[in-house]
Parts: C-alpha cells; structure tokens; sequence
C-alpha cells in the first residue's frame, strides 16, 4: 500500500496507520534532528514531540506536500521552541560559566515552604497518572521515573520499541488532558 493510503487511514483515525506512519519516518525525523542537535535525549524527545504534534493535527496535513517535509517542518519548529525554553529557563549549565564563577554562588536549597509545594505537586501529579490506563502508567513510571530509555522499555515489556514509544505518546497525551480538565 502506498504511504498516501495510511495518511488518508491515519487521517480517519486508523491507529495501524498511525503506527505505520510513526514506523516509517522514525529514523528519517531523528537522523535530521540527531545531525542538528547532537544529543541523543534531546533528540528523542523532539522526535517523540514532533509525532505527538503531526497525529494531533494529522487532519490539517495538506497531501500537495511530502509527509516527510511536513514532518521535518514540525521537528524544526519543536527544536526551535526547545531552545527558547532553555534560553528563558533560570537553569545554566556547567559550561556556561568559568569555574571562578561557582565559588560565590548563592544557596539555592529548597527551603521548607518549597519542598512542601513539590511535594503537593508531584502527588496531584502521581494522582493524575493513577487515572490511566495500566499499561499507560507502567511506561509513564518506567520512562519518567526510573529514567529508562525506549529500548530498555520495549526489552523489559518484550515489546516492539515503536510500539513503546506510540505507547509512551499517547499517555501523554491522555495525562496531559487530564490535567487540563482539573484547571
């Protein structure tokens, strides 16, 4: 079947064609995106974003075009948002500064407050995950907190890793609308 026909399936909501599509152009998204930003975990999540937001609007694709092209398109415009949010993040890392320039750092410790707060917020979070389906917290757990990368996962569930990382999307998708429904 040509690649038009699984667009057209995935369109229509066809989760095979989804998986086909993701399947398809994986290595192609994360080749152009690994060149562009030579790390690996950056990588991954781009990619992992990239079809997030391709399925989400898959409707709006406009077949005149190249899948490929549309997709490299939105890998570009989620690697660009990425390095925003690092440029506004307060964070730095090691190599932005001399070493000179750590000796007079303030303390940044949590103060009693704060630790209180993060741990409200990391039990609503842990409550929004129990609203999932198992096998949607089980790779939420191992991805997110036991930090294991898609292939450790698909090794430990016996799974294919494009069945993973399509598994890994949609539950974050779905505890992404849970949150939005409690605002």
């Amino acid at each position: 079947m040509e690649i038009a026909k699984f667009i057209e399936r995935a369109q229509a909501g066809d989760q095979v064609a989804l998986t086909y599509l993701l399947d398809f152009y994986w290595n192609e998204v994360y080749g152009f995106m690994l060149v562009r930003t030579e790390n690996e975990a950056d990588t991954d999540d781009i990619t992992i974003e990239t079809f997030a937001k391709a399925f989400e609007k898959i409707k709006t694709y406009n077949p005149e075009f190249q899948f490929n092209t549309w997709l490299i398109a939105i890998a570009k415009n989620v690697h660009i948002d990425m390095i925003r949010k690092r440029k506004s993040s307060p964070f730095v890392t090691i190599d932005d500064f001399d070493n000179s320039e750590f000796l007079n750092l303030p303390d940044t410790s949590l103060s009693a407050e704060d630790e209180l707060i993060q741990e409200q917020n990391l039990a609503r979070l842990l409550k929004y995950i129990k609203e999932l389906k198992p096998h949607y917290q089980e790779v939420i757990q191992l991805r997110y907190f036991q930090e294991m990368s898609y292939q450790e996962i698909a090794d430990k569930l016996e799974q294919p890793l494009s069945n993973v990382k399509i598994r890994i999307l949609r539950a974050k998708n779905l505890l992404a609308e849970i949150i939005r429904g409690r605002k």
